[in-house]
């Protein structure tokens, strides 16, 4: 954590926790990057009104990345540094799509929304999540690389 800076995180976390507040006073959503991405897959149970609020988010989650990107002049492709091989990635993303699903949620919409709403379910997951992400980043850390 060489370039963690606490001022830039607390705009940050300001600034998801009021977009989390306004899609819940908006529109009575939770914002859960897992259940929203899923939505747009799922055409086939969903209302066509549903998605464009959805693809919409997710543009606005790209966009900001770049826009932030442009503002600090980070070169996001520099930026990451990834040991990992691309099997091992996509083994990984499978990884975590089946705990959203069992956890029927992300860490955004646990996290987030349903931590602020003071969800029991909620703190259950998240204890979940971080007990198995220390767990296995330990296991990476010490054992593969």
């Amino acid at each position: 954590m060489e370039n963690f800076t606490p001022f830039l995180s607390l705009i940050g976390g300001l600034l998801i926790g009021i977009a989390s507040l306004v899609l819940m006073l908006g529109m009575g959503r939770i914002m859960g990057a897992s259940g929203i991405i899923s939505g747009i897959i799922d055409v086939k149970n969903i209302r066509i009104k549903d998605i464009s609020w959805r693809i919409s988010f997710v543009i606005g989650m790209i966009i900001g990345a770049l826009l932030y990107a442009k503002f600090t002049q980070m070169n996001l492709g520099e930026s990451i540094h990834i040991k990992a091989s691309y099997i091992t990635l996509i083994i990984a993303g499978l990884f975590v799509g089946c705990g959203t699903v069992l956890a029927k949620g992300c860490t955004s919409g646990h996290g987030v929304s349903g931590l602020g709403r003071l969800s029991k379910r909620s703190m259950v997951a998240v204890i979940v999540f971080m007990v198995v992400a220390v767990i296995t980043a330990s296991i990476i850390h010490n054992f593969i690389l």
